[in-house]
């Protein structure tokens, strides 16, 4: 599944859609943020990750997105089951967001 841009006017809805999801807080100033893009995008295509969607949330842009998950450093990844909140991180490690994706089962 491809990686969807999420902003503020989409995002409790894309929630809603998708039992499960993982978010990638992001700016665009963010060297980190930028180097992880290329795994992110790798994981959503991953078959093992089908039933889960991937979002991509500029933090800076999107105040009300960023609230929902407490983001508090960049990169931050967020894991939404049926809507709700189940687990929050800073980090640049591809092994502890995939650590997460393997959570959300």
């Amino acid at each position: 599944m491809r990686v969807i841009k999420s902003t503020d006017e989409d995002f409790t809805k894309l929630l809603a859609e998708n039992p499960k999801v993982i978010v990638k807080y992001y700016a665009d100033w963010c060297g980190q943020c930028r180097l992880f893009s290329p795994k992110f995008n790798r994981m959503s295509d991953d078959e093992s990750y089908k039933d889960v969607a991937f979002l991509d949330v500029n933090a800076e842009k999107s105040p009300a997105a960023r609230k929902a998950a407490g983001v508090d450093n960049l990169p931050f990844f967020a894991i939404f089951k049926n809507g709700q909140l189940v687990e929050g991180i800073a980090t640049s490690k591809e092994e502890k967001v995939i650590e997460m994706l393997q959570n959300i089962n």
